[in-house]
């Protein structure tokens, strides 16, 4: 037995949990005639604290511990959950869910693959460093900012972390256990100088403990980045609007391939035939050199998993090869209906949500192409190095992105920061404006949340610097 089901045995089957035995008992008697479906366990503990202006304003501290019952049976999924972690409650459950649906027999599910190893390590980051040391931590980098740079008027930081225990029991008696941490570091700063105050961030975050993230070498230069974009902003002038080439830098401008790509690629919305890119599998619908990929097997990141919520281990899933569409992002039920694998990616945010196919890390890979020939090659365009906020349609495959630090390109230089910009555009036409692909691949800090449908998990993103021929800018200047 793994680390992990030992773990979970102590957490969900000891003297105050489940009965292992009559736990599966009450799962066979719900998945009767079912397709699919399994019991999910969890245990979790949380914090989060925030500083601001040099007091804390926000601690918390959670623990929670539940179960989420599904039969899938076609297309219908039956879904019960409870934060009881009780016989009666599983019961109770099961009850629901067999009444619910129909009892006409199908043919029953394989099991996933066995669990490959933990992609991380199982620490529990809440028990590292007593709770007030964290806080002194966020004072500390409050300290450092303001002496850093005498402009600097207001400081934010945030700590974060938690600690996942997960046990996904199926109707064979196959049980898949992970422990999963998670933390997160956040700084950002105001500055004021003449009168305008700006604004910058920094944050990083991934499946480990807290040690990385708080030795002093890091966090201050967590605090030197926000300060440095604060600064840029400080300089900003109003940005430009109309059609030009853009140059999208490397990491975490990956998240315009994540919402405007990576949704549409889920395998729900293309079996519904609510994507973009619905019925378009094997047509090529990027530029030559385009390759993205979806990969939850990369070690510490923010969106990796040993195995997704469904127990089926994560994988290197290539979504487009060379500008050919080759494959969609899958949980068990949706593969099963496009009669196509799953590729790992079943995800829910808890116990008491269902699983759905969603992203883990999105990443475009790099090519050959230097970042100053692209450069080089605009004679007026944008240079967008980080993003804020931003929304995309996955029926149309529109989006808005605004570029929290960017920068005009004139005459094949990078010259006047801008403020104000947002890129607009259309995902697939976008892939088809793609020149020029750099050799400078990078991941996200860590820092990366996905919503859908109401469900927020984890997820990583990444990108070489591209340049793309032209994207509509909407800008601030007159």
């Amino acid at each position: 037995m793994n680390d992990a089901l030992r773990k979970a045995d102590e957490f969900f089957h000891g003297a105050h949990g489940l009965d292992l035995e009559a736990a599966h008992a009450k799962l066979a008697l719900a998945l009767e005639g079912a397709d699919d479906g399994e019991l999910y366990l969890e245990y979790r503990e949380s914090e989060s604290i925030s500083l601001d202006d040099g007091h804390i304003r926000a601690a918390s501290f959670d623990t929670r511990r539940g179960f989420g019952l599904r039969a899938v049976l076609g297309e219908a999924a039956y879904f019960a959950h409870a934060g009881d972690l009780s016989a009666p409650a599983l019961a109770r459950a099961a009850e629901t869910i067999r009444a619910a649906k129909a009892m006409e027999h199908s043919v029953t599910a394989a099991d996933p693959a066995s669990a490959p190893p933990p992609l991380y390590e199982g620490v529990n980051p809440l028990g590292e460093a007593p709770f007030a040391a964290r806080a002194g931590l966020l004072r500390e980098i409050d300290e450092f900012a303001r002496a850093a740079d005498p402009r600097v008027v207001q400081v934010m930081a945030s700590i974060a972390g938690e600690w996942q225990v997960v046990e996904i029991i199926r109707a064979s008696g196959l049980r898949v256990a992970d422990i999963r941490p998670l933390v997160r570091l956040n700084v950002s700063v105001v500055m004021e100088e003449n009168g305008r105050r700006e604004s910058g961030g920094h944050g990083a975050g991934g499946r480990a403990g807290y040690a990385h993230y708080v030795a002093p070498e890091f966090w201050q230069a967590a605090v030197r980045e926000a300060i440095r974009q604060a600064e840029v902003n400080l300089r900003a002038i109003a940005a430009p609007a109309g059609e030009m080439p853009v140059v999208l830098g490397p990491g975490w401008p990956g998240i315009l391939l994540h919402e405007a790509i990576g949704h549409g690629l889920e395998g729900d919305f293309n079996r519904k035939q609510t994507s973009a890119f619905a019925g378009l599998l094997g047509s090529r619908i990027a530029a030559p050199g385009v390759t993205v990929v979806d990969d939850g097997t990369i070690p510490g990141r923010r969106g990796s998993l040993t195995v997704d919520d469904e127990g089926t281990p994560t994988s290197r899933t290539v979504l487009i090869e060379d500008g050919i569409l080759t494959g969609f992002l899958q949980d068990r039920q949706n593969a099963r209906l496009m009669n196509m694998r799953p590729t790992g990616n079943g995800r829910r945010q808890s116990y008491a949500h269902a699983p759905m196919p969603r992203m883990t890390n999105t990443v475009m890979l790099g090519g050959h192409d230097k970042k100053e020939d692209m450069i080089a090659s605009v004679e007026r365009g944008l240079y967008a190095v980080n993003f804020g906020g931003g929304q995309v349609d996955i029926t149309s495959g529109k989006f808005v992105f605004s570029a929290s630090e960017a920068y005009l390109i004139e005459n094949g230089r990078i010259t006047a920061p801008v403020k104000g910009a947002t890129l607009i555009g259309n995902g697939p036409d976008a892939l088809t404006k793609v020149e020029m692909i750099g050799d400078d691949m990078a991941l996200d800090p860590g820092i990366g949340t996905c919503g859908k449908n109401g469900q927020g998990v984890p997820v990583g993103v990444g990108q070489p610097t591209i340049k793309l021929s032209g994207l509509t800018v909407g800008g601030t200047a007159a």
